[in-house]
């Protein structure tokens, strides 16, 4: 699936949460959308937990 697609999806997914449950429902989905998107990356290999975790070192 492009990116494109992924985008177009996710989008229509928080339009009809703001349409049909309101301001809360958009911050939900939008919330768990984004959970979910730091999963995948972290099951892909992309992302490791200690990007999260550790602070950078200040030269």
């Amino acid at each position: 699936m492009s990116a494109a697609t992924t985008g177009l999806l996710a989008g229509m997914a928080l339009g009809f949460a703001a349409f049909f449950g309101g301001f809360w429902a958009f911050l939900l989905v939008a919330f768990l959308g984004l959970v979910g998107l730091v999963i995948g990356r972290m099951l892909q290999g992309d992302l490791e937990l200690s990007d999260f975790t550790h602070s950078r070192d200040r030269q």
